[in-house]
C-alpha cells in the first residue's frame, strides 16, 4: 500500500460518509493494530469535541458547522447520565435539550461521524462527573465499581441509552463510529472487571462496538484503565513516548490522542485559564505529521447552565468551577471563531473545507432596573424535623439551597463549628446576619456574639455548589454533612427547609416586601425590539443565581473571574422579558446591562 501523506489523510471527505447517503457496500468502522479503517480505508480522525447539553439545541447545527469549517472531520461528544435521568428511573432522550439522537443526526447531516462518550462517568467539569446525585441517598454507596447498587443504576442507564444509540451506529447507517467505556478510569480505580461489565452491557444490548478507553499516558493509568481489544485513548499533551508506551502495553489495537487541550477549565477566584496557541499548534503538528487520530477537548465548550458546573478537589482543597465553559476553546462560548480557531484552520483546511458560517447575532441590552421582589425567608415552606443536620441528599434534595435552624439552648455565643460544610454558608441569629463560611477557603468556624434574646434562634443557609467531578473525593454530599457545635456542645433538634430553586418555583414567587435581611429575590422587566445573544453583567452584584424567562443562566460571584453570564438569544423574545436575581448578600438591587461579548 502506498504511504499516505498528511494531505491525503486530511482530504478523505467526511461528506462521503453522510448518514443521508450511505455507500452501496456495507458500512464498517474497524481498526487493525495501528490504524482506524472507515469503510475499508485508513481514516485519521481530526475530531472536535462539543457537548450538546451545554449548548442551546437551536445552536447545535451552527456549532457543528463551525467545527467542520475549522477542518474537523469528526465530532466527539459526551452523553451525561444525570442530564438524561433527571429523576430516578425516569429517562429523557426526547425533550429538545436532551434529544441526543437529533444531535447525532445533525452531525450526520453535515457529513461528520461521531465518537460517542457515554460514561457512565464523564468528568467534564460536570456536577458529580455526570453521575446522578440520587445515588448519594445511599449512605455507604461505592461508585465506579461493581457495587451492586451502583451497577443496577448504571446498567439501567446504559440499557436505556443503548436503545437510542443502537440504530445510530455506523454499520447501521448512523454516524456513531465507536463508543468509549467509562472515562479516565485509571485515574480513579483498578477494577478491570467493572470495565468489562460495562462493555458487556453494551454488547448484550446489541451495540457491538468498536470500543475505546481513555487514560493518561503512564504505565499505571493504562494498566488500570485500558481493556483488551479496545482502542487506547491518551489524554494530555501528546508525545511519541506516550504512543509508544500505549502500543507496548496494548499491542494489536490503534492509539489515538483522545483529549488534546486547546484550553483549560477555570475555578472561582482564579484568573481565566489560558493555553498558548503556539503550544497547541506544536502538539497538533506532531499528531498530523505522524498520522495520529486525535480529539480536541474542546473545540467549543458552551455554558454550564443551571446547577451543572462541577468542582475539583486537589492539593488546593475544594475548587468550584465557574459557570462559563468557554474553556479558551477555538470556538468561544457565544459560538464565534477565535485566533486559535483561525490558526488551527490554517493547518486543517483543504480545498473542500467549507466557509466559516455567519455568526449568531449578539447585542447590547440597556441597563435593566430591578426591584426587591420576595424574601427567601417568606418562602421556606414546611420544615422537616432532624435530630442533627444531615446532607441534603438524605432529604431528597440535590441542588440549590438548604436551611438548617435550631434554638440555642445552653451555650448561646462563642465558637460555632460546622463540621464538613458543603459548601457556602450564611449564618444568622434571630434574623441578624452574623457572617459567612466558605468551604473553598477551608472555613468551618465562626464566633457568635452574645444574643439579644433569652432563647436565640440560629439559622444556617447553605448553598450547594458543584460536586467534585474528578478523583477520589467524588462522594461529595451537600449541606452540613456532619454536625454543628457551639462551644463544644453538639446542637440538636433542627428544622430543615429544602430550597432546590427549581425554575418553576422561582417564577411563581409571589411579590412581598423583602425587608433588610439578606436572602432577597430581585426582579425586573425589560423590552427588546429584537432578540439576540447577550452577556449579562453582574459586576455590581455579590453572589447568587440569575434566571431569564424561567431559564437558569447559572451562578455569579464577585470574586471572579467571571462577571458576565451568557444569555442565549433563543431564550429571549421580542417584547417583554423577565429577569430574576437571587443574591445571598445584597438587600438593595443594582442595574444589569447586556453586552455582545464576555470581554474578559
Amino acid at each position: 500500500m502506498a504511504k499516505l501523506t498528511r494531505r491525503t489523510l486530511l482530504t478523505i471527505a467526511p461528506a462521503a460518509y453522510s448518514h443521508a447517503a450511505a455507500p452501496a457496500a456495507p458500512r464498517r468502522f474497524q481498526f487493525d493494530s495501528t490504524r482506524f479503517l472507515l469503510d475499508g480505508r485508513p481514516f485519521t480522525m481530526i475530531s472536535g469535541e462539543m457537548q450538546p447539553a451545554r449548548i442551546p439545541h437551536q445552536y447545535w447545527t451552527h456549532r457543528i458547522r463551525m467545527a467542520k469549517a475549522m477542518g474537523c472531520n469528526t465530532i466527539a461528544c459526551y452523553v451525561f447520565w444525570s442530564f438524561h435521568e433527571p429523576a430516578e428511573a425516569r429517562f429523557d432522550f426526547t425533550s429538545p435539550e436532551r434529544d441526543i439522537a437529533r444531535f447525532l443526526h445533525a452531525c450526520a447531516a453535515e457529513g461528520l461521524p461521531v465518537i460517542l462518550r457515554p460514561g457512565p462517568y464523564c468528568c467534564a467539569e460536570w456536577d458529580f462527573g455526570a453521575l446522578p446525585p440520587y445515588l448519594l441517598r445511599i449512605p455507604d454507596i461505592k461508585i465506579r465499581c461493581l457495587d451492586p447498587r451502583y451497577m443496577a443504576a448504571a446498567g439501567r442507564y446504559l440499557r436505556a441509552l443503548a436503545r437510542v444509540i443502537k440504530p445510530l451506529m455506523w454499520h447501521q447507517g448512523g454516524p456513531v463510529l465507536m463508543v468509549q467505556i467509562e472515562n479516565e478510569y485509571g485515574s480513579y480505580g483498578n477494577d478491570r472487571a467493572y470495565l468489562e461489565r460495562l462493555r458487556q452491557i453494551w454488547i448484550d444490548e446489541g451495540v457491538q462496538g468498536p470500543f475505546f478507553t481513555a487514560d493518561g499516558p503512564t504505565p499505571a493509568l493504562l494498566e488500570a484503565g485500558s481493556l483488551p481489544t479496545a482502542a487506547v485513548g491518551l489524554d494530555g499533551a501528546p508525545t511519541a513516548e506516550g504512543f509508544d508506551l500505549a502500543h507496548k502495553m496494548r499491542p494489536g489495537v490503534p492509539v489515538l490522542a483522545s483529549e488534546v487541550y486547546p484550553g483549560w477549565l477555570t475555578h472561582w477566584g482564579e484568573p481565566w485559564a489560558r493555553v498558548k496557541t503556539e503550544k497547541l499548534l506544536g502538539q497538533v503538528r506532531f499528531l498530523l505529521d505522524n498520522h495520529h487520530s486525535f480529539n480536541l477537548y474542546l473545540v467549543h465548550g458552551g455554558t454550564s447552565f443551571d446547577f451543572i458546573a462541577g468542582a475539583n478537589s486537589g492539593g488546593k482543597g475544594y475548587q468550584p468551577d465557574v459557570t462559563s465553559y468557554d474553556y479558551d476553546s477555538p470556538i468561544n462560548e457565544q459560538g464565534r471563531p477565535t485566533p486559535k480557531y483561525h490558526a488551527l484552520r490554517s493547518l486543517f483546511a483543504t480545498p473542500a473545507t467549507p466557509a466559516i458560517p455567519e455568526p449568531i447575532p449578539a447585542m447590547s441590552v440597556s441597563p435593566i432596573t430591578l426591584r426587591p421582589h420576595a424574601s427567601l425567608w417568606d418562602n421556606l415552606g414546611a420544615p422537616l424535623a432532624s435530630i442533627q443536620p444531615r446532607p441534603m441528599e438524605e432529604y431528597g434534595q440535590y441542588q440549590g439551597l438548604i436551611v438548617y435552624e435550631a434554638a440555642l439552648i445552653g451555650p448561646k455565643s462563642g465558637k460555632l463549628v460546622l463540621t464538613h460544610l458543603h459548601d457556602y454558608a450564611t449564618i444568622f441569629v434571630d434574623d441578624a446576619y452574623i457572617g459567612t463560611l466558605d468551604r473553598r477557603q477551608a472555613q468551618s468556624t465562626l464566633e457568635l456574639p452574645p444574643p439579644a434574646t433569652a432563647t436565640p434562634r440560629l439559622t444556617i443557609l447553605v448553598e450547594a455548589m458543584g460536586r467534585i467531578n474528578f478523583g477520589p473525593q467524588m462522594i461529595d454530599r451537600k449541606g452540613i454533612t456532619d454536625h454543628v457545635t457551639l462551644n463544644n456542645t453538639t446542637l440538636m433538634n433542627w428544622r430543615v427547609y429544602r430550597l432546590p430553586l427549581e425554575c418553576d418555583w422561582v417564577e411563581a414567587l409571589k411579590p412581598a416586601p423583602a425587608g433588610h435581611r439578606p436572602g432577597v429575590f430581585f426582579r425586573g422587566e425589560f423590552h427588546l425590539a429584537t432578540a439576540a445573544d447577550t452577556f449579562l453583567d453582574l459586576s455590581h452584584w455579590t453572589k447568587g443565581i440569575v434566571w431569564v424567562n424561567g431559564r437558569n443562566l447559572g451562578r455569579y460571584w464577585n470574586i471572579g473571574p467571571q462577571q458576565r453570564l451568557f444569555c442565549p438569544g433563543v431564550w429571549l423574545r421580542q417584547g417583554s422579558n423577565r429577569i430574576t436575581v437571587f443574591d445571598l448578600h445584597q438587600t438593595e438591587p443594582a442595574p444589569i446591562a447586556g453586552f455582545p461579548e464576555m470581554n474578559v
